[in-house]
């Protein structure tokens, strides 16, 4: 199972009409064929599922995909405190133009459009 880049963009929302391509995340993960997260080759890939994180006047982010008993989430740091939850990962493909929820730690909540999966 190869391991595939999934490129993410801010989605339409009231504060950006037409998304945000500065407002990122760069995935690297494994996918099943029909383009959903593979649970099980993830588990041998675990420390290969970074995570990067661009979002404007801040500092670049890199961190890894991780499962804990909460689910899917993004995680910068040990610990959960930064940790940004994914809404039902699982469940989502990983396909140009579908959506991926990403709550950030103090619940804010963004919607964000799979541009590119290489």
């Amino acid at each position: 199972m190869g391991l595939k880049k999934i490129r993410m963009e801010l989605a339409r929302n009231a504060e950006f009409p037409n998304g945000s391509s500065d407002h990122r995340y760069e995935i690297t993960a494994p996918l099943t064929a029909d383009g959903h997260l593979d649970a099980e080759a993830y588990k041998q890939h675990k420390t290969e599922c970074r995570i990067v994180r661009f979002w404007p006047l801040e500092p670049i982010r890199q961190g890894l995909l991780i499962h804990t008993r909460k689910g899917w989430a993004f995680s910068y740091e040990k610990g959960d405190a930064d940790d940004e939850l994914l809404y039902k990962l699982d469940r989502h493909l990983f396909k140009p133009d579908e959506y991926v929820t990403v709550t950030e730690p103090d619940g804010d909540a963004y919607t964000f459009k799979v541009v590119e999966v290489s």
